[in-house]
């Protein structure tokens, strides 16, 4: 099961990455805010259609949780307005890598302080080497960028 996970979420990324790629195009021919709108208006049409036909119900709705448990959704938001304008700038792979970076980075922030309600998982020297690595990748994949830039 755990593969299984794991598979899924590698093909979440894929997703993620065309995505990106397909909006950025988008946004650079009809505007950054109106790929933005497309995006979530046909995903929440797509959740609406998931939920009346396989969501099952829950002792809890949305309006009894916390509040502060309702944030998340506004998180999305600047994430695809971010992805939008900064594919068309900076390519796919590295507005990418940036992503994952910053979604490591602060993964483990929540991960080893236990912010938001999750279990401690502390830092180690695998996780620290783990984002390490990935800063690393980050920079040669955007100076890989810049000198095709500069050749060209």
């Amino acid at each position: 099961m755990i593969l299984l996970m794991v598979l899924l979420a590698v093909i979440g990324g894929c997703l993620l990455s065309i995505q990106a790629t397909v909006n950025g195009r988008l946004g650079s021919q009809v505007g950054v805010l109106k790929t933005a709108f497309l995006t979530f208006s046909i995903g929440a049409m797509i959740t609406v259609l998931l939920i009346l036909f396989f969501e099952q119900p829950h002792d809890v709705t949305l309006m009894e949780v916390p509040k502060w448990r309702l944030l998340g959704a506004f998180c999305g938001v600047p994430y695809i307005l971010i992805m939008i304008f900064a594919v068309q700038r900076i390519g796919t792979a590295v507005a990418t890598v940036a992503v994952i970076f910053g979604q490591l980075t602060m993964s483990m922030l929540i991960d080893n302080f236990g912010w938001l309600g999750n279990n401690v998982m502390p830092f180690s020297w695998p996780r620290v080497l783990a984002v390490v690595c990935l800063a690393i990748a980050l920079y040669f994949i955007y100076a890989s960028n810049r000198a095709e830039t500069a050749s060209n």
